[in-house]
């Protein structure tokens, strides 16, 4: 697949498919900058979504850095860097 820029539309559709959706969290609003802990999604979720980038993206994201994306910016930001910037 060509790689392109991850959106936050994009994360959250990855999000919800990889690890559901918690009722009481609005993922429509300005979420960009919401811990994810707060928006209900723990480590596991996100190394779960990192795999889903990777494949859509076809990069390879670090774990650690993954582990320290902790809101959707920081996760994009690492995302695209690593489309940006291929090793």
């Amino acid at each position: 697949m060509t790689t392109t820029a991850l959106t936050l539309e994009d994360l959250t559709r990855i999000m919800r498919e990889c690890a559901g959706e918690d009722e009481s969290v609005n993922l429509e609003g300005d979420i960009l900058d919401v811990p994810f802990a707060d928006l209900g999604y723990d480590s596991l979720a996100l190394l779960e979504a990192a795999g889903a980038v990777e494949r859509k993206l076809g990069v390879k994201l670090s774990d650690d850095a993954v582990g320290e994306a902790g809101t959707p910016r920081l996760f994009l930001a690492l995302a695209n860097e690593t489309v940006a910037s291929p090793a």
